[in-house]
């Protein structure tokens, strides 16, 4: 049975596994880009970000209580624009299933849950971004009947 629940400090060496392996998919598809083996944040970050309620880290268990994905979310509002509204925005800023683990419904359990602690939290819409060389977050992202909001684009030199 899988269970999503906020990550807490004893997570913190099987969030670090799971981010290298986000980071190999990115290295693999731009390796000009990610420098690859490496992870975005470190224990000690890591351990900031769980405990600040503006920056929720879930993660997904198994009956043992090992992370076998997890989703870092950031909570976004720009006020007093110019152009844009004051809406809140939940920003995905990382979701990973373990690669052991990929087809067992981790990752939509997962975002499953985020966009129920989204409405809860009032929030008005959910935003990520993911890169052009991960087809399989794109195409899952997809499924979950995400759309594109804008579009990054690049000419390497």
């Amino acid at each position: 049975m899988l269970t999503v629940r906020r990550a807490v400090e004893k997570d913190i060496p099987r969030i670090l596994e799971l981010l290298l392996q986000v980071d190999m998919v990115h290295h693999l598809g731009r390796p000009d880009l990610f420098k690859g083996p490496a992870t975005k944040y470190n224990a000690d970050e890591l351990s900031k970000i769980i405990k600040d309620d503006t920056t929720p880290v879930f993660v997904c268990v198994d009956e043992e209580d090992i992370p076998l994905g997890h989703a870092f979310c950031i909570h976004k509002q720009i006020v007093g624009d110019s152009v844009l509204t004051d809406i809140r925005t939940l920003y995905i800023d990382d979701i990973c299933v373990d690669e052991k683990a990929r087809g067992s419904h981790i990752g939509k359990t997962l975002y499953d849950y985020v966009v129920v602690y989204a409405k809860e939290q009032g929030f008005y819409n959910i935003t990520l971004n993911v890169w052009s060389c991960n087809e399989g977050a794109m195409k899952f992202y997809e499924a979950m009947g995400l759309v594109p909001q804008k579009i990054g684009m690049e000419k390497v030199l």
